[in-house]
């Protein structure tokens, strides 16, 4: 009996969640496990058997964000959490915005992306921008919205090699480096989706979700 009671507290010790985050983008999943730790294991949506575009119809990060965790939480019955992140240029009103992903068009390209928003600021003095991640987690009934956002300016051209989007064009505010110049654990010192994420972490450990 007490040799039963001993391997079942070493199994709750290193018990650990799953939660699935609504994406399959691999960057995305390295991230968001680096900074959610060893407590909670990140599932892609391939892992959950969900192979279907998600659907992302809404006018705003926070909408979007809803609309591909409820599509997840409801079919396959799993916590789950969905970001949407959009790049806002304050010289462009704002834009690409919610947009950012598919700023260039169908297919999304990161390439085709960043070249065009490097053409709309050719010769714009003003290159203010922020990177915004809303997140929306699912579990038990509950529905919890977290927000992250860093300032800084859009170069003039790619620096950088590593990250994804639009990193290599992306320079926060108070860095000599583009994200894309930034090791991972710099750039997750600092991201957007870094505060998003650790306002969700906080959440997590304050509401014991186990």
């Amino acid at each position: 009996m007490i040799l039963a009671l001993f391997f079942m507290a070493n199994f709750l010790f290193f018990y650990t969640m799953d939660i699935c985050f609504a994406t399959n983008n691999e960057n995305k999943l390295k991230e968001v496990q680096w900074l959610l730790g060893e407590d909670y294991r990140v599932v892609s949506l391939k892992e959950v058997g969900c192979m279907e575009e998600l659907p992302e119809t809404q006018k705003t990060l926070e909408g979007n964000s809803l609309q591909k965790a409820e599509y997840v939480y409801q079919k396959y019955n799993i916590p789950c959490f969905a970001d949407d992140t959009g790049l806002e240029v304050v010289a462009l009103d704002g834009k690409p915005g919610v947009y950012s992903a598919r700023f260039a068009g169908e297919p999304p390209d990161n390439e085709a992306n960043m070249a065009l928003l490097l053409k709309m600021l050719k010769g714009e003095k003003n290159r203010n921008a922020q990177f915004r991640t809303v997140i929306t987690f699912l579990e038990n009934g509950r529905r919890r919205q977290f927000e992250g956002f860093v300032k800084g300016t859009i170069l003039e051209q790619k620096q950088g090699d590593e990250g994804f989007g639009y990193d290599p064009v992306f320079k926060p505010s108070g860095h000599s480096k583009s994200f894309a110049q930034m090791s991972l654990q710099e750039k997750n010192e600092i991201s957007h989706r870094a505060i998003a994420i650790r306002k969700f972490v906080e959440y997590l450990r304050k509401h014991q979700v186990k």
